[in-house]
């Protein structure tokens, strides 16, 4: 039903909003001292329940509203958040989480103590249970698929200070994946007064609490004055005093926002102006280094080229593409230090260390497929295909976003002759025929759900062929799948990695995908911002920052 509103009310909405704006403007002027933080989302935010913090856009607000038991640091390394300290047990199934004694809730009318009530080990286990209740069909329910359910639920409070979650069997990620903004503590009396409006209530215990939200206009929230961290120098954090977040869709308003000093920060680099900040190198351009910083860290992305492997799909009736000699000719035949110099202006990384990432990688020491136009067609000539004679059309699926770069295979692969065609999609047309396997070649990426190689080798488990699971290409391969689940419990460090590298030898020979380049999380920071992190899993921590 569309809400009517009366004349009074619209202008009470007016006025209110002129006056709210004005109390939260990104602008600096003379007589206010008070420091907001402001930067423009122009996809939008869909909710501020962190049970649904699916989309990168939604993470950093709940970041900076909600917090969790453990969260990561800018390399990767799990250290502790409201649980101060934890404990393992010696077969791995068992975690035992110690609460600080002085974390609180947002101030709520829904509290006896107005001010917001201490967080609880009893919190958690509602919190936990919440993601697994199919009423509320959150996307995060596989998170806790290793939990024990038949021991005191999986989810237990010791004590109010005291949370125990028990696992089936040891899972070494399972750390690790507490960081996702999934697993933030929410107060019961609040989520269930507000049901599904909770979305736009939110309480937390993070840096900042809610102040008001217009969705697709702006979402302000204040600092949180209890917050319980502080620095090293023992002041509390967080140092701003507010976060503004605009919902303006033309990419280049963002832009032009940016210079002006209407946002103090922007995340990634639109192919529209990529030229006019970056040069060739990959560097910010003289002209804005007076009022901006480029900053940027690899990224646990992984873009990437995929063939539908399924013997039975119509699709690979007679496909050439289901000979791996072909597939891997492909691979030697594309310049990837070219593509991603001219087409990325070098903000990306060529992929020649397989499908993981190299910084989750350690143990990895090999290079695959460099650039080899010979060696390409020695292959193609094995399979049967001498300069791609009697080869089929190969069909390229992608989106507009990347056309340019199917474009520049499309011309590598037409050198050793290979013909080949663009098939440009709208996204949900291509997510839902990838995940249908009804595409024979298509372009997607891999952003890790969280930061270990165990998500990104996840994508090839047999057991996980889409549409049920993230599998797209329908690899199957006996040995993979075993030396898969070995990793999954192996707690010993060099022996995990030795086994990651092994696996993702494997698949590049096999070839089921394509590795094209490793993202970068890449920021511009205005000159008068400090304390802006970048870190590989593109999470915004707003708690460092001041603004000068």
């Amino acid at each position: 039903m569309t809400k009517r509103y009366s004349c009074r009310t619209y202008l009470s909405m007016a006025l209110t909003w002129s006056v709210l704006s004005a109390l939260v403007s990104c602008q600096s002027v003379s007589n206010d001292t008070r420091k907001v933080f402001c930067y423009n989302e122009s996809n939008g935010i869909t909710t501020l329940d962190p049970a649904f913090s699916r989309d990168i856009e939604v993470m950093w607000a709940t970041n900076q509203l909600f917090d969790g038991l453990v969260e990561l640091d800018s390399q990767m390394k799990v250290i502790p958040c409201i649980a101060e300290r934890w404990e393992i047990s010696e077969d791995g199934k068992d975690y035992f989480f110690y609460l600080r004694d002085n974390v609180h809730f947002h101030p709520s009318p829904l509290f006896e103590d107005t001010a917001g009530r201490k967080v609880v080990a009893s919190d958690f286990v509602y919190s936990f249970n919440r993601l697994l209740d199919p009423a509320l069909a959150t996307p995060a329910s596989w998170i806790f698929s290793s939990v024990d359910r038949t021991q005191a639920g999986g989810f237990e409070a010791i004590s109010d200070r005291v949370f125990a979650i028990h696992l089936k069997e040891p899972f070494q990620p399972f750390l690790g994946m507490l960081s996702m903004q999934y697993c933030n503590v929410v107060p019961k009396e609040v989520v269930e007064h507000y049901g599904p409006d909770f979305r736009e209530h939110p309480i937390g215990t993070g840096p900042f609490r809610f102040a008001f939200w217009y969705e697709n206009v702006a979402l302000v929230m204040h600092r949180n004055n209890r917050y319980w961290m502080k620095d090293e120098a023992g002041q509390n954090l967080p140092y701003l005093d507010a976060v503004k977040i605009e919902f303006v869709k033309d990419m280049s308003v963002e832009f032009q926002g940016l210079l002006q000093g209407k946002y103090d920060f922007m995340s990634g680099i639109h192919t529209s102006f990529k030229d006019e900040l970056l040069n060739q190198s990959g560097e910010l351009t003289e002209a804005y280094e007076s009022i901006l910083r480029f900053q940027r860290t690899p990224f646990i992305k992984t873009d990437y080229l995929g063939f539908q492997m399924d013997p039975s799909a119509e699709i690979n009736a007679n496909s050439p593409l289901m000979d791996v000699r072909v597939r891997q000719a492909i691979s030697h035949a594309i310049d990837k230090n070219e593509m991603v110099k001219y087409l990325r202006n070098n903000t990306v990384f060529a992929a020649y260390n397989g499908f993981v990432p190299p910084m989750l990688n350690p143990a990895n020491e090999s290079h695959y497929y460099p650039y080899d136009v010979t060696k390409a067609r020695a292959l193609l000539a094995e399979a049967g295909f001498p300069d791609g004679k009697n080869m089929s059309e190969v069909v390229l699926s992608t989106t507009g976003d990347y056309a340019d770069l199917m474009e520049y295979i499309q011309h590598a692969l037409g050198k050793i002759g290979i013909p080949v065609r663009i098939n440009v999609l709208q996204g949900p047309a291509l997510r839902e025929q990838s995940a249908k396997a009804q595409l024979a070649v298509f372009r997607k990426s891999w952003l890790a759900d969280y930061a270990d190689a165990e998500n990104f080798l996840t994508v090839f488990y047999s057991p996980n062929f889409c549409p049920t699971g993230p599998n797209y290409t329908h690899y199957k391969n006996p040995e993979f799948d075993a030396r898969y689940e070995t990793i999954r419990h192996e707690s010993n460090d060099s022996i995990r990695y030795s086994q990651i590298a092994a696996l993702n030898e494997l698949l590049m020979q096999d070839a089921p995908v394509i590795p094209l380049y490793y993202d970068q999380v890449s920021h511009f920071v205005r000159n008068n911002i400090d304390g802006v992190q970048t870190n590989p899993v593109n999470m915004l921590d707003l708690r460092p920052v001041r603004k000068n």
